[in-house]
């Protein structure tokens, strides 16, 4: 072996346990900085750790008034809207009463009978207690008839021609919706008024022929 390989040799271990060194003299300063952090911690003042203790108690007062705050909310909901799946199942009752009535008042053997007009009466007040019932619940009919057309409110299951209606007016309430509150409990379905066939051409055509 040559002095030149010797050299480079000595070069490279030179090098590693300078590399070595600076990795330890990092590790070091790295410890020493933790172990400060740590007396630091150890040697609070008083006035200190109750300064402390005061914002870990601050920060549990606001979790607890941020968790009360939210429970109150749920109560309050349950409160006010407790009866929402039940007042929504309700109306199928109603649904049915309308729907036997028409049934009876349809049958040709029933037509013109005084035993149909007291059927009828009984359905009527049987309807309008639930309807009083309903009210009392904060639970009432959304308006329809003669209403612009609201698809918050209603569904629009129809076109009627109608000219003596602004276009998008409700004109047949084919289901009625009800509201709890602010909530819905289901929209009105409802038949909407348009212009009539030929109307409607001959606006077009102007409209064309104004372009």
């Amino acid at each position: 072996m040559d002095y030149g390989e010797n050299k480079d040799n000595t070069s490279a271990l030179e090098a590693e346990n300078d590399d070595q060194s600076s990795e330890k003299v990092v590790d070091d300063q790295k410890v020493d900085r933790e172990n400060l952090e740590k007396e630091k911690e150890k040697k609070l003042s008083p006035e200190e750790e109750l300064e402390l203790l005061k914002d870990k108690l601050a920060r549990t007062f606001a979790e607890m008034e941020n968790q009360r705050r939210r429970f109150e909310k749920e109560k309050d909901d349950a409160y006010e809207y407790g009866g929402y799946s039940f007042a929504k199942e309700a109306l199928n009752l109603l649904d049915n009463l309308e729907r036997s009535k028409v049934a009876l008042e349809n049958d040709e053997k029933l037509k013109n009978t005084d035993a149909l007009k007291k059927i009828v009466e009984h359905l009527n007040i049987i309807n309008n207690d639930m309807l009083s019932i309903f009210k009392k619940n904060n639970i009432e009919p959304i308006k329809s008839i003669n209403e612009k057309l609201d698809p918050n409110l209603h569904q629009a299951m129809m076109e009627v021609e109608d000219d003596t209606k602004e276009p998008g007016t409700i004109v047949q309430e084919i289901q009625k919706g009800f509201m709890m509150k602010d909530r819905l409990l289901r929209p009105s379905l409802v038949g909407v008024s348009k212009k009539k066939t030929e109307e409607s051409e001959k606006e077009n055509q102007k409209d064309e022929k104004n372009q």
